[in-house]
Order: C-alpha cells, then sequence, then structure tokens
C-alpha cells in the first residue's frame, strides 16, 4: 500500500519513541509521540513511521486521523502524520511540530 494511500483513514500506531524519549542512536529528544504502523512494510523495509501530534503525554499506543506524509527525497522512508479526529494541522503547523528531526532530511508535505 503506498503511503498515500492512508491519508484521510483511521490508522492504529504503535508508539515505541514516546514524547520526551532520546533517540537510540542520536542525541535528540522525541517532541511528540512516534511510532508505526504494525504489520506494514515501508520504502525502507520497515514498518511504516508515524508522527502522532496533538497528543501532549508520552502514550504507548494511538488510533487516529492520518492528515499527511512526509515523504523524504533523499531516502525511501515516508512519515504518516496521524491526530485526534477532531484536529487538524496546517502545512506550516506540522513542519514545526517535526522539525526536531525532518531539519536532517529534505522532504515534503504530501495532502
Amino acid at each position: 500500500m503506498d503511503s498515500r494511500d492512508y491519508i484521510g483513514k483511521i490508522v492504529k500506531v504503535k508508539i515505541d519513541r514516546p514524547l520526551g524519549s532520546k533517540h537510540p542512536k542520536w542525541d535528540m529528544i522525541y517532541t511528540v509521540n512516534y511510532g508505526y504502523v504494525p504489520n506494514t512494510v515501508s520504502g525502507d523495509g520497515e514498518e511504516l513511521d508515524c508522527y502522532v501530534l496533538g497528543i501532549f503525554e508520552p502514550i504507548k499506543e494511538f488510533k487516529g486521523k492520518c492528515i499527511a506524509v512526509i515523504r523524504r527525497k533523499d531516502e525511501n522512508d515516508d512519515k504518516l502524520i496521524i491526530v485526534p479526529e477532531s484536529r487538524n494541522y496546517s502545512n506550516e503547523q506540522i513542519e514545526a511540530l517535526t522539525e526536531f528531526q525532518e531539519r536532517y532530511f529534505e522532504s515534503e508535505i504530501i495532502r
């Protein structure tokens, strides 16, 4: 399934890097909950990654709406943007909230 096919759909996310946790390899703290969609395969061969926006406490799992995809131009590793069903974010807000990690990559937001 193409990552763009998730836009507008309700998605279950397993959080493996909760808000406030440290990246296992790099000197970086997660400022949002970050996880993956179980039983999927992304372009990098691992499960499809997700940023969960609009939840301001560490969580273990989440079910929400996919409003966009961040497509990294320099590697094959898309990221879904998942939010509570009643929320929405502009591209500028998504860029600001994911900047802690995405600043290292050239990417675009797909709606």
